[in-house]
């Protein structure tokens, strides 16, 4: 596998993760939906679908996991973002296949593509000392 492929799967992930925030929708309807009506072609679909359903299902441990290094409520966070950590924490949690560095370096990218303007800053503070506290 191409580490582009799993590029793609992560950015597809982060926008069906920001999405099924939102909407609050079926995660399996969610990922139907991506699957069906975005541009897979090079997209691991496989990694896809186990960070999208990893995220849904693991949601209450990754937040457990990430809010000690928050200085504002989950709630308050910006919803691309808490997609971006979300999926990050994931990776660095339940992935140990997937390098730390990589891991972070792929979500500051996604902050850069998709966050606010100084999201990425946000999003590598969150994960550097989550990853220090982990090691």
């Amino acid at each position: 596998m191409k580490p582009s492929e799993r590029r793609k799967a992560r950015r597809l992930a982060v926008q069906a993760i920001y999405s099924w925030q939102l909407s609050g929708n079926n995660i399996a309807d969610v990922e139907h939906e991506f699957l069906t009506e975005q541009n897979v072609d090079g997209v691991d679909i496989a990694y896809f679908r186990e960070l999208l359903g990893g995220v849904a299902t693991k949601k209450s441990q990754l937040d457990e996991l990430i809010t000690p290094f928050l200085v504002r409520p989950m709630d308050e966070v910006d919803p691309v973002e808490k997609a971006i950590v979300r999926l990050a924490t994931y990776e660095l949690t339940f992935r140990k296949d997937v390098p730390y560095k990589v891991a972070i370096n792929e979500a500051i990218e996604l902050a850069k593509s998709f966050g606010a303007e100084d999201g990425h800053k946000f999003v590598n503070g969150i994960l550097d000392k989550l990853v220090a506290r982990t090691k």
